[in-house]
Formats: C-alpha cells, structure tokens, sequence
C-alpha cells in the first residue's frame, strides 16, 4: 500500500472519530435538555397546584355550605323560607320567586287577592324561598338586593307588605333598578313602620346576601330551572296551562275539608 492511500485512510478514520465525539456531545446536551425541561414541568405542575390550593382557600371564605344568618321565623331545611299564613294551616303552597322576574309578577299580580284571602281565612300558608336568577342570566345585583331588603322586612314582621311592593314597583327586567340600596329604602316607606334605622342597616350591610345565596344554591341543587316555581301537592301549578285563581281556591277549600 503506498504511503498515500495509508494517509487518505488515517485522514478518514480522523474524521470519523471527530464525528463520532460531536454525536455523542450532541446526545449529552439532548438529554441535558430532557431532563431540565421535566424539572421545569414538574415545577410548573407545583406552582399550579399551589395557585389551586390558594384560590380554593379563598373560595371557602365565602362557601355557604354551613350555617348562614336567617331572617327572624325562617323555616324549612337550613332554614331557607319564608313563611307566610298559620302553622296550622292544612294546605301549603311552596314559591320560588325572584323579585326581577317579569313572569313572577304576573303570578303575584293575578293571583295575589286568592292567596291573601286564603292565608287570612288559614287554610293556606305559604313557603316562599328568594333566588337570585336574572342576576345571572342580566347581570346586576338587582334580585340579591331585593331579596336581602326582603328579609330585612321579615325581621320586621312587614315581608308580605313589602313583597307586593317590590313587584307593584318591579323595573324591566334588563333595568337593574333594585340593584340601589336607596331605591329599596325609598320602597320601603311605602310599608307603615318598614323604614327604619334597623332596616337601613340591614339593607346597606347585606346581612342576608349569603342567606339568598344558600337559597339559590338550593334552587339550583333541586333540578328546577325557571321562576315562578309554584308547588302544590308536590306538583308545579305554574306550568298547569289550565290552572285559575279560582281553581286553586277549590283545590285549597277541598283539601281542607279532607
């Protein structure tokens, strides 16, 4: 073999063996990268969890899952209605209302006369539980606020009167009119003996915003899902196309005489 070919192919494995370390370098450096990048995910994972764990923690401050602070006579499970009429009355008509809703004061309006006198003559009481579900579906605050104003009344002993207030009054519905402590206040002196010092604080602190909270959670957690929800008899009366004040008195009279 000449002394040139023996050159050419020591030049050769030269260069192979060059090749072969800048592989292997280039290897180290890929699973460098590898294995920073899972430290870096890992990390990432870490710092997550710990932004979860501390909202979580900020959600539980206003959780409603365990006692809140009721209006003064509120009955039912975790105390969520309101009721109206006597202990002792043998028929029980159970409301989900919201006080921003358009078809809820239509059920108010046309039915209000049959229920009052019903309620008087103690054949019927009603259960009426507060939810706050224009709010969300609109925007504004205007059903939490009249709801809280609500059972600031109840305290006072004045909720049916000013309930039929707050619907004579209702803004349209895209209007968040209620949403105004002060305009509640102002309805207010529309109820003999409502607007005082007391109800004012009641309203202005929202000392029953997680109370009508607890209620809507509860409206959610039944399954229902539009308002007026009118029960009677554990049927809702408000779907029933054929259903009448006068016909609801009927059923009334008649399940008393039973």
């Amino acid at each position: 073999m000449s002394e040139k070919n023996r050159d050419g192919k020591r030049t050769a494995r030269e260069r192979l063996a060059v090749e072969r370390e800048k592989q292997r370098a280039a290897e180290k450096r890929r699973r460098a990268l590898i294995v920073g990048a899972s430290v870096v995910c890992v990390l990432g994972l870490a710092a997550v969890v710990g932004v979860l764990a501390a909202n979580s923690g900020k959600e539980k401050k206003s959780d409603t899952s365990g006692p809140v602070a009721s209006p003064s006579g509120a009955t039912g499970k975790d105390a969520l209605a309101i009721p109206v009429g006597k202990d002792g009355a043998k028929s029980t008509l159970t409301v989900w209302e919201d006080f921003r809703c358009p078809a809820c004061q239509a059920f108010e309006t046309q039915y209000r006369s049959t229920i009052h006198e019903l309620v008087d003559s103690g054949q019927l009481k009603v259960e009426y539980h507060l939810v706050t579900l224009i709010d969300g579906r609109m925007g504004g605050s205007g059903s939490l606020r009249a709801a809280n104003a609500a059972a600031c009344a109840q305290n006072a002993g004045k909720f049916t009167a000013y309930h039929d207030v707050l619907y004579e009054n209702q803004p349209a519905e895209t209007e968040d009119t209620f949403g105004n402590n002060s305009k509640l206040i102002e309805l207010a002196g529309k109820v003999d003996g409502l607007d005082t010092p007391t109800f004012q604080k009641c309203v202005n602190d929202g000392t029953y915003d997680d109370w009508v909270a607890k209620s809507y959670a509860a409206f959610q957690n039944s399954g229902l899902t539009g308002t007026p929800t009118v029960l009677f008899g554990g049927k809702n009366i408000y779907a029933d196309q054929t259903m009448t004040p006068a016909k609801l008195k009927q059923m009334v009279e008649a399940e008393n005489k039973g």
